[in-house]
């Protein structure tokens, strides 16, 4: 596998990225609300590029001191190379830097793998979320990341 850099989401990774929620996700956001991020001034997407085009992507929202995670994807014929790791380190870092006290998301309780990359990143599950998830309904563990910016 080659290289692979993170690049802020800009309008040329829209269509990129519609096909990699639709790989990832069974509700997948569309292709105009993906772009809709682009202009929302609490957003912060980064872009995993491999040879020109996008292979994952991480975007959250930061509102005040907290930042709230949205969605880490990365297409199936690229996973377990790193590309999930880089995009919540990135998200981390930026967090940290923007003077957050805690980041915040939800995922699967059957996402193993997600799971275990949130906890061995420093994230701890605070609570669960009832049937939040649909195609198939699933609960979703509430996991958080406290941020010390001393």
């Amino acid at each position: 596998m080659s290289d692979i850099r993170l690049e802020k989401m800009n309008s040329t990774h829209i269509d990129d990225l519609a096909e990699i929620e639709r790989a990832c996700f069974s509700e997948p956001w569309s292709r105009e609300g993906i772009a809709a991020e682009l202009s929302n001034p609490n957003a912060v997407f980064y872009v995993a590029v491999q040879d020109g085009k996008a292979v994952g992507y991480g975007g959250m929202h930061h509102i005040v001191d907290v930042c709230y995670i949205a969605n880490i994807a990365v297409l199936p014929e690229a996973r377990r190379c790193g590309i999930g790791k880089k995009l919540l380190t990135a998200l981390c870092d930026y967090a940290k830097e923007a003077g957050a006290a805690e980041i915040t998301l939800e995922v699967r309780q059957s996402n193993r793998a997600a799971i275990d990359l949130y906890v061995k990143m420093g994230f701890e599950t605070v609570g669960k979320r009832k049937d939040f998830y649909k195609k198939p309904t699933e609960d979703a563990n509430i996991m958080t990341k406290n941020i010390c910016n001393i």
